[in-house]
Order: structure tokens, then sequence, then C-alpha cells
């Protein structure tokens, strides 16, 4: 292929959908940041802990929402940050769905959120920009990680147009005075050199969540359901209102299976044989906070499901360490600013690419438009 074939395949790797590419760019810049942007402008949201204290356990925290509504009926608890408070998610009378913000040093209710948070706002706009699922898939899913193939046509199409892309690194140079065409190559063309690593790990990520919702689309199961209950394990005649194995026993329990489980979603069971179903990070670096998976018979107190990184299968592998690669959360808030950074340099590759391409088009379109008027000319004279 010439030089020519290949830039405008680069063009129209970005042209076509560049308002697309360009608001999952600059969304999910901000996604990367969505935890610390929480803390900074919702004070409610902050775990303050001016005393030193240890976090207490999981179901005091549990009962501090109980205390506040009697009829809540607790589904599920999440925790983040040591910075940001956990979040019980629970209905009562009067809520239909709240999430209250507990603090896991004080045991304070300090906010009730009965709407979208920011952090899953930003993480849905980004993921799927808020097109409703249907069943198993999003068309907006699809089309967001769709970008990873225009990325990787971008990055593949982009290096044999700019060869010896390696000065950029040891002769870097930005030609100010040569007119603000000269300016936007030379920021696009340095921004993508230093951006390659980051383009890579996009696409890359990109490809899996393409991958993942295929096979979501098609009821492929990458990691088992969580069992139920043995109907005989469920006490017989009149049912108790809670299981005999408290939630603090169940945490126990977890605790003791894995001893470097730091638990991150635990869900409550819905019905008399629906199990506590706790998901947790560990000591894995590269592997998400979801990486422990267990399911504990909330009347006998068996571990039914006790899944690893030791025990996963190649794509389970694969669907915990994307994440962290995509958002930069392997090594917490330093590799976040990273990927902010960069973030913010591959949104503005695309703002520049769309500027340098239309200028070519407009510039095209004059040519021909003058060309005409020349041969209308002459044919006049003539």
């Amino acid at each position: 292929m010439t030089q020519r074939q290949w830039f405008k395949i680069h063009g129209w790797c970005s042209l076509p959908i560049w308002i697309v590419f360009c608001f999952v760019c600059i969304t999910g810049t901000i996604a990367v940041f969505s935890h610390e942007l929480t803390w900074l402008f919702n004070e409610n949201a902050r775990a303050l802990n001016p005393n030193d204290l240890a976090p207490i356990a999981m179901s005091e925290r549990v009962e501090a929402v109980k205390a506040m509504y009697p009829s809540a009926h607790i589904t599920t608890v999440m925790t983040f940050e040591s910075y940001l408070t956990n979040a019980v998610m629970f209905s009562a009378d009067n809520i239909p769905a709240g999430i209250a913000y507990v603090n896991q040093y004080t045991g304070q209710v300090q906010e009730v959120n009965q709407g979208i948070t920011f952090i899953n706002f930003m993480r849905s706009l980004h993921g799927w920009l808020l097109f409703p699922w249907q069943s198993s898939y999003s068309v907006g899913y699809y089309l967001v990680s769709a970008m990873s193939f225009v990325m990787m046509g971008a990055l593949v199409s982009g290096l044999v147009i700019y060869k010896r892309f390696w000065r950029a690194y040891t002769q870097p140079k930005i030609r100010v005075t040569q007119g603000k065409k000269s300016i936007l190559s030379d920021l696009h063309k340095h921004a993508g050199a230093w951006s390659i690593w980051f383009i890579m790990i996009m696409s890359v990520t990109g490809l899996w969540y393409f991958t993942q919702q295929v096979l979501w689309h098609a009821d492929i199961d990458i990691e088992p359901h969580a069992p139920t209950v043995d109907i005989n394990d469920v006490p017989r005649g009149e049912v108790p209102a809670e299981p005999t194995v408290s939630f603090d026993q169940a945490m126990q329990i977890a605790q003791t299976q894995f001893s470097d489980l730091q638990p991150s979603y635990v869900m409550m069971p819905e019905h008399n044989r629906d199990m506590y179903k706790i998901m947790g990070g560990g000591d894995f670096v590269f592997y998400d906070q979801y990486a422990y998976r267990l399911a504990i018979n909330p009347w006998t107190g068996e571990v039914a499901q006790a899944d690893s990184p030791d025990n996963m299968t190649a794509l389970q592998t694969v669907m915990h360490v994307v994440d962290p690669l995509h958002y930069g959360t392997i090594g917490g808030i330093w590799t976040k600013a990273i990927w902010f950074i960069f973030g913010l340099i591959l949104s503005a590759m695309s703002i520049t690419g769309f500027m340098i391409w239309s200028s070519k088009i407009v510039q095209a379109a004059r040519a021909k438009k003058a060309a005409k008027r020349e041969q209308k000319l002459s044919e006049q004279g003539a």
C-alpha cells in the first residue's frame, strides 16, 4: 500500500466516528478519577477518621442502617477506597431503593442516596453511553467497545505514516512558527508517539470488552453462577425470618477461607434458598476487587463456592485483570493519575486529528472547485 492510502485509512479510523470516540475518551478519563471526584465534591461520601480508628465489622455497618430504618431490607454492601464511605443498598418504607453512605470507622450513616451515584453514572456513561440493556446486551456497549478496532487501526496506520517515530523521544520538535497546520501536526504526532503504550492497552482491553459482550449476548457464562441452597438444608415447617448463620458469621467464614480477602461487594440472601455471595480482592496485584468469589450457605455455614485466581480459567483470568489495566487502578492513585493524563492526551489527539483531517478535506474541496473554475474559463475562452 502507498503512503497516501495509509493516510486515508488513518483518517477514516478517526473522522466518521470522531464525536463518539472523543466522547468515550473524555468520559473514560473522568471515570478514572470518579472516586476522587466524589470525595472532592460530596463531603458526605468522605470516610473521615480523625481519631485513627480501626474499621468496624461489616455487620455493624449494616446494623447502623437498620437502626435508622427499622423496616430496612439490606441487599448489598459495597466498599471502595479507605477514604470513601461504604455503600449499603437497601429498601424500606417509602424508600424503594436507597444507598446509605456509612462511615466504616464511626458507623455513622452520613447520607442516603435514592438516585444514581456519580461513580455509577460516569462508568455507565463511558461503558454503554446510557443505552438501555436488552436482556443480556446493550447497543451502547457494542458501540463503545467497537472503538477498540478504531484505535487499533489508527495506531497501526499512524505508525506506518509517521516513520521513525522514535525521534519524538530523542529529538522532540514542535514547529511553533510555521503556522497552525504545522503545530497541530507536530502535536498530534508527538502525542501519538508518547502514547503508543497507552493506546495499545486501551485497544486490547477494549477488544476484550467487545468479546465479553458477544459472549454475554450469546448467553455464554464466563463465571459460574452461585449455587442455590439444597432444599434439604432449609428448615422444615415455618422458616425463620433470619438465616441461622448470621451475616457476621458468614464474613468470618469467608475470612477463614481466604485470609487476605478484602470484601468489596457482598450480597445478602434474597430468599430462603439463596446464599451469602461475597466478592473481594486480595494480595494479587494485577487482579480486580472481585477476584475472590464465595457463596456461603446461610443455614449450614458451608462454603458452596470458593473461586480465586488460583483456580480461574484463562477467560476468567483475563476478565479480572482487564479492568485494572483499563482504568489504571493497579498502583492506586499514582497509576490512576498517569492514566488520567494520558486519557487527556488521547482525547486531545482525537480533536487534533479531526482538525488536521478536516483541513485537508477543505483544501481538497477548494482545489477541486478551483480546477473546475479554470476548466470552465478555458472552455469559454476557446
